[in-house]
């Protein structure tokens, strides 16, 4: 984990008053001396005066010139009324909360405020002044919403951790489970977490590289609190993120608590579930315990029809728009090597079902034949086969493969309906043979012609990582994922990175 950045540990003579980290009476100091509070900085407030303006003035100059154009009455009463408005919706809905690292916003959070804001200027506009044109008013408000949902990843708020939008974490718990922790969030740079430091409990020894300025004993002591906190402003941590763990739960994991939050130091507790996304988790309590209610995968509902209907009406806007450049690229298969242009292969589908999926073909015509010559020379570690100079490959095919243009006859397939535009690869007969019960799981959705595979390094992924990424996307994709994907396919594609 790269940690080599990390700022040099402050020492007990750096702190005000302290003995290196002394006991429990250290917690009461830090919480009155605000300056040395190890919690996140209040950065946040130096941007929420320039985002709250922006609503005022992305919505209200623009419904002002529409109303004031249209020859509208009270024009300007009307749009400053509305832009107030507008900036409580915002504000009533939590879109001027401070984001948690890692937490995705959402571009289509916009037009749901807008729906809102026309439902509650209705009914004002009826009471206060019914000469309005409630048409003219609609029409008055779309640049506004045009504007919020253009800007929607430059007003999002970070939780501004020191030196940046990452959260500096301190990892708390058993070895194991600090270790499980730290190479995790070491594995992957999609949130906003970066590890200075670990606390750990007991005397055995961790694997992973973060520093250790101090260990919890086994049992419960009154000075965890002091030396989590210690740890905590000598590597400047904003966040303590504990492992629950035989020798740290219930009540000693209760008292930390109390301890930390009262030393000023933010609190994350660590749940044994993973790659599961936070829209899916709903907290609860419940006779004083704290539940995690896990929300199903989705499997039926609108949003199951709604991607149907996207992936059928894409793909065929896709084959009428891209028509020149098939038949472009199918005259230069022909051209370039003997054999048919097209290349059906069977793969396995939904709920593991066959069906025949078409690519042009960037292979000589025998390559089926010569796969058996080339297994020692597979490149990946799990049942698929790879190779980063496949000998069988054409010289048109290499092109095609680097740019991914020879998968786009498998547009058709998502018109049939044999696979999606976004999903896991559709793997061969011979691969889901040797799938494990982990494995099957791909299969429960269709499968797709780009995913977070294609977005996250194709063919340089280990097995693992793209039956990891595969899981993720089974258990948690939503129409909004999807766009997302599809967005993020373009740049993978320029780049070609993992392409072979």
């Amino acid at each position: 984990m790269g940690l080599a950045g990390a700022p040099r540990p402050r020492t007990a003579s750096d702190r005000p008053g302290g003995r290196g980290f002394g006991p429990p009476r250290q917690v009461r100091t830090v919480q009155r001396d605000r300056s040395v509070r190890p919690g996140p900085r209040s950065g946040a407030g130096r941007y929420l005066p320039l985002v709250v303006c922006f609503d005022l003035f992305g919505l209200g100059l623009p419904a002002w010139f529409v109303l004031r154009t249209d020859g509208q009455p009270r024009a300007l009463a009307g749009a400053f009324a509305a832009s107030i408005v507008w900036c409580g919706v915002r504000a009533a809905r939590g879109r001027y909360a401070v984001r948690a690292p890692g937490r995705p916003p959402g571009a289509l959070t916009a037009p749901g405020d807008w729906l809102v804001l026309i439902g509650l200027l209705a009914v004002l506009w009826t009471v206060v002044d019914p000469s309005i044109d409630p048409a003219t008013a609609v029409v008055a408000l779309i640049p506004g919403l045009l504007v919020t949902a253009a800007a929607s990843g430059v007003r999002r708020l970070p939780w501004p951790g020191r030196g940046g939008t990452a959260l500096r974490v301190l990892v708390v718990g058993e070895a194991a489970g600090v270790d499980r922790a730290v190479g995790m969030l070491g594995s992957r740079a999609d949130h906003g977490y970066h590890v200075v430091a670990a606390i750990p409990v007991g005397t055995a020894a961790l694997a992973c590289e973060a520093p250790v300025p101090g260990r919890l004993a086994p049992a419960p002591a009154d000075d965890d609190a002091s030396t989590v906190l210690g740890a905590a402003f000598a590597y400047e941590a904003d966040l303590a993120l504990v492992v629950p763990g035989p020798q740290l739960a219930e009540e000693r994991l209760r008292r930390l608590t109390w301890g930390l939050h009262d030393g000023g130091l933010d609190l994350s507790v660590l749940s044994h579930l993973s790659e599961i996304a936070a829209g899916r988790i709903r907290p609860a309590s419940a006779a004083g315990l704290t539940l995690l209610h896990i929300v199903p995968p989705l499997r039926r509902g609108v949003q199951p029809v709604l991607k149907a209907a996207v992936d059928r009406t894409g793909a065929a806007l896709g084959l009428i728009a891209l028509a020149p450049l098939l038949v472009l690229i199918a005259v230069l298969v022909g051209l370039t090597s003997q054999g048919p242009v097209f290349h059906r292969q069977t793969r396995q589908g939904q709920h593991n079902r066959p069906f025949t999926m078409w690519k042009f073909r960037t292979m000589v015509v025998d390559a089926e034949q010569r796969k058996d010559r080339l297994v020692t020379s597979n490149e990946n570690d799990g049942p698929m086969f790879k190779m980063r100079r496949d000998p069988r490959v054409t010289r048109i095919g290499r092109l095609l493969r680097r740019s991914s243009l020879d998968e786009l006859p498998q547009l058709v397939n998502v018109l049939r309906g044999d696979m999606s535009l976004v999903g896991p690869r559709p793997p061969l007969p011979d691969e889901v043979s040797r799938y494990d019960e982990r494995e099957l799981r791909r299969l429960a959705v269709k499968p797709g012609l780009t995913g977070l595979w294609q977005v996250s390094g194709r063919s340089d992924l280990s097995w693992q990582e793209t039956v990891s990424l595969d899981l993720w996307y089974v258990d948690n994709w939503s129409v909004a994922t999807d766009m997302g994907l599809m967005a993020r396919t373009l740049r993978a594609v320029t780049d070609g990175r993992g392409a072979y």
